[in-house]
């Protein structure tokens, strides 16, 4: 029976002690403080970096893709110790250079079994793909079947998260500076979700309580497989998940709900404050 590795990056936002128990490997993207700099989830915690993020006068904070000579190593490293093949699972190719790089380096494993997907999302968006395929491969499933699962379930996912400013999405250049205007000009907290691979407005409410309530409704409109709660410091993440959990009493165990605070890699794209999730919906 073939040993299939899985590979992710930190924009998947997945927890370092759910990746050690799945057996997932994360390879880092390059978060920058003003000089500093950092790989995500090695050198910068999650802690560490809203820490950094919300400290007064603190510069703003880039991100950087991962270089292809990481995924080479990561590949290399797990090959070595018995992969037969790997299937990678990434950030949407539309939102950052990461998926080109793994490509990269797959070209230079030409004679070895290397599958990318690109997950059309972020944060938990790749982050449950990652997870399928980590379930996956534990009972035995090839890279073809893997591969071909995360390409199917991609239209089972959706990421929908209330923002407090649509500024971070800006500076980041992930949205124009007239959608950020718009949004700051009638104190709107922007719904935001991934739709092509791209950052678009699903609802504009006008209060953070009716953000909350839209983003439930939301996340909650299909019968659901699994939900992973997301969250920016200061926002109440656990108060949320909870919210959630009274929604769908009866219709997912709890267990199925996961919660984690965004990452360094995604964090300086939506800014302190924001609060939602990723949902797989039931087939």
């Amino acid at each position: 029976m073939s040993r299939v590795a899985i590979v992710t990056d930190s924009a998947s936002d997945l927890p370092p002690e759910a990746t050690a128990a799945a057996g997932i490997e994360v390879v880092p993207l390059v978060v920058s403080f003003g000089s500093q700099t950092f790989k995500a989830g090695v050198e910068l915690s999650t802690a560490e970096f809203w820490r950094r993020m919300t400290a007064p006068d603190a510069p703003f904070p880039t991100t950087a893709a991962s270089a292809p000579g990481d995924f080479k190593a990561t590949y290399e490293r797990l090959f070595a110790a018995g992969a037969d093949a790997i299937v990678s699972v990434h950030v949407a190719g539309t939102l950052s250079g990461t998926i080109k790089s793994a490509e990269i380096a797959r070209g230079m494993l030409a004679n070895r079994d290397i599958r990318i997907v690109d997950s059309g999302s972020a944060s938990m968006g790749q982050g449950i793909l990652a997870q399928i395929g980590a379930e996956m491969a534990a009972r035995g499933a090839t890279a073809d079947e893997i591969a071909a699962t995360l390409e199917a379930r991609k239209a089972d996912l959706d990421l929908y998260v209330a923002l407090d400013t649509l500024a971070y999405l800006k500076k980041g250049g992930r949205i124009s500076g007239a959608q950020a205007a718009i949004g700051t000009l009638l104190s709107v907290k922007p719904i935001i979700t991934i739709r092509g691979g791209l950052v678009h407005t699903a609802d504009k409410p006008r209060t953070r309580g009716k953000a909350r309530e839209r983003v439930l409704e939301l996340l909650t409109q299909r019968p659901i497989e699994r939900l992973a709660v997301l969250y920016g410091p200061p926002a109440d993440g656990e108060a949320f998940r909870r919210e959630a959990i009274q929604r769908l009493a009866g219709k997912l165990d709890p267990g199925r709900v996961s919660i984690q605070p965004i990452g360094p890699s995604v964090g300086p794209h939506v800014g302190p404050g924001c609060v939602g999730g990723v949902v797989l919906y039931a087939r």
